[in-house]
């Protein structure tokens, strides 16, 4: 084989870089014969009439039924050369749209246009390349051809009036979808050209620097159009339909790809380094269900906590905004199931977004059926850290609390809300505001954001408990991985603390860093007291050594707070059973949130 001329050489870098063909030395063999797809559609009605409209301008037309489920109008087949050339003709005459593009490896399973018709075993057939340096020459020639094409002259306002007039109303839809797209129109598509649409025009004028008449021209219409869809190519707006799922809607498939179904998502991942995703929601159920997946969806990493969360009737919504992520969920329950979908996104994809996120709910529409719950991937194993193959959002720090009011009023220790809290949650699920602090003696009052109604609160000792005499302390020794408090029993051994304090006591308890906050009872269930961090003076306890504040030395502290205590008048002993199930009516988690 001859080594490419200088002609030659500079035509298929410029082929290449249009992003026609791609052949390089050493690969020019026979090869199988390809097909120029030029329109894909959602249903078979609407691809046999556009097949038809195509066959009255162009030959070889064909519509497939493609392996994504989806149906294609493709020309040929053809040799890979007579391809290329064929594409760029009819993209120099406007006869097909700009993203068409030449299709190797038959994607198609079965011709439905023209009935009878069988092109894809005429694709199987080997046919002979052309060479390298032939395609190039080709190449060039059109190229230079079109270059040489007369441009469309510029109009007078005039006659783009007159040019406009001719446009049907798919015509003047396709404008108004572009405007809006660029983020020049925000009404109705409806093909009339009003104020809207003429401001718009203006405005999209001015910013291209044209005359802004609010009359586009021809070349302007042109233009207009052709960076629109050069944007949706980009992106890769195609519709989808989940037949499985129940689910048809339009994604962006140049940025994320189909990965497999894990109840209740169809999952689709990040193409490349987009660092988008996408989640289709598909359940059956009802209200229930609905209202469990909003607060499951809240736990997840890929909802970060800032954002607005809309619960109503029959649907939610929860959008998440960090430094690092963002994120959108919708769902709905239809026909028995809830239907909806999830997008995630960094924050360099905002631009993107702000375009995909409309499509995607305006062709969002739910189909019968619905992801069995055994739609899992195979061998797939447990992971309490994990939620149908995400991960869930883990706290900063977790420690334990107790109602002391009717309210909901929360009695915790300063240690759990001294970071910097985004978000302080009670129980993982109520957020609350520290109301109250008291750093000298290191404890906190927290007021949840809804009225709750808490099973027990506490009933606070007026008097010192007895030395000896048995203790039990309520809380979370697992940073909160058990559903409800625990009881630890032990007793009271001193009422002050290693250094003489007043308003500690000391108890022979072991207890965990998490436990911290919890409240400690007398076998009456009266609250002797609340449970301090495991330090004394920047040294660690001995183990089986516990610190807890005096609930009888808090009450000018919690009256400074806004809590009127309820004070105890209990006489009457409770057996362990008893007393750790009104430890765990009490006792809460108190987390910390970034």
């Amino acid at each position: 084989m001859q080594l490419l001329g200088l002609r030659g050489l500079q035509a298929l870098l410029l082929i290449v870089t249009l992003g026609l063909v791609t052949l390089l030395p050493g690969q020019l063999r026979a090869q199988d014969a390809v097909f120029i797809q030029v329109e894909s559609h959602a249903t078979l009605g609407e691809t046999e009439r556009r097949a038809r409209a195509y066959a009255q301008i162009v030959e070889n037309v064909n519509g497939f039924r493609a392996q994504t489920g989806l149906y294609a109008i493709a020309l040929g087949p053809y040799a890979p050369a007579d391809a290329q050339a064929l594409l760029l003709e009819l993209l120099r005459r406007g006869l097909v749209p700009r993203d068409s593009f030449v299709v190797d490896g038959l994607p198609y399973v079965a011709q439905v246009f023209p009935v009878g018709a069988d092109a894809l075993s005429q694709a199987a057939q080997r046919l002979p390349a052309d060479s390298a340096e032939e395609v190039a020459e080709e190449a060039v020639a059109t190229i230079e051809e079109e270059a040489a094409e007369p441009v469309i002259p510029e109009e007078t306002v005039q006659q783009a009036r007159q040019s406009e007039a001719q446009l049907d109303r798919a015509g003047r839809d396709a404008l108004q979808i572009a405007l809006q797209w660029f983020g020049f129109y925000d009404s109705a598509i409806d093909g009339a050209f009003g104020p809207g649409t003429r401001s718009a025009m203006s405005a999209w004028q001015e910013a291209r620097g044209f005359e802004p008449t609010g009359v586009l021209t021809s070349r302007q219409r042109a233009q207009l159009l052709g960076d629109y869809r050069a944007e949706l190519a980009a992106l890769g707006m195609e519709r989808v339909r989940d037949e499985r799922a129940g689910v048809e809607i339009d994604l962006p498939l140049a940025m994320v790809g189909f990965t497999g179904y894990n109840f209740p998502f169809a999952q689709y991942d990040a193409v490349g380094d987009s660092g988008v995703q996408v989640l289709l929601i598909s359940q059956p159920g009802d209200r229930n269900t609905l209202f469990g997946l909003y607060e499951i969806m809240q736990t997840l990493e890929i909802v970060p906590l800032e954002g607005e969360r809309e619960r109503q009737g029959d649907r939610f919504v929860l959008t998440g905004r960090s430094e690092t992520l963002r994120s959108h969920t919708e769902a709905r329950l239809v026909g028995g199931a809830v239907k909806g979908f999830t997008l995630v996104w960094p924050p360099e994809r905002d631009a993107q977004i702000a375009r995909v996120l409309p499509m995607m709910q305006q062709s969002f529409s739910a189909l019968p059926g619905a992801l069995d719950p055994g739609a899992v991937p195979e061998g797939l194993g447990e992971d309490v850290d994990m939620v149908s193959g995400l991960e869930v959002r883990q706290p900063e720090l977790v420690r334990s609390g107790f109602f002391i009011d009717a309210q909901g009023s929360v009695l915790t220790t300063t240690e759990a809300v001294a970071g910097q809290c985004a978000r302080i949650l009670i129980n993982e699920a109520y957020p609350a505001s520290v109301a109250y602090t008291d750093e000298a003696l290191g404890l906190a009052v927290l007021r949840p954001e809804q009225r709750l109604a808490p099973l027990a609160f506490a009933e606070m000792a007026q008097a010192p408990g007895r030395l000896r005499s048995d203790i039990a302390v309520a809380g979370f020794p697992f940073e909160g991985a058990l559903s409800a408090a625990s009881m630890a029993f032990g007793t009271l051994a001193d009422l002050q603390g290693i250094n003489g304090e007043t308003e500690v006591q000391r108890l022979d308890v072991a207890t965990q860093a998490s436990e911290a906050g919890g409240p400690v009872f007398d076998t009456t269930g009266t609250v002797l007291g609340m449970v301090l961090p495991g330090m004394s003076s920047g040294r660690a306890l001995p183990e089986g050594v516990t610190l807890a504040l005096r609930a009888d030395q808090l009450g000018p502290v919690l009256a400074a707070a806004g809590v009127s205590p309820t004070l105890s008048a209990r006489t009457e002993a409770m057996n362990r059973e008893r007393l750790a199930r009104l430890g765990a009516d009490m006792t809460v988690t108190v987390s910390c949130w970034n």
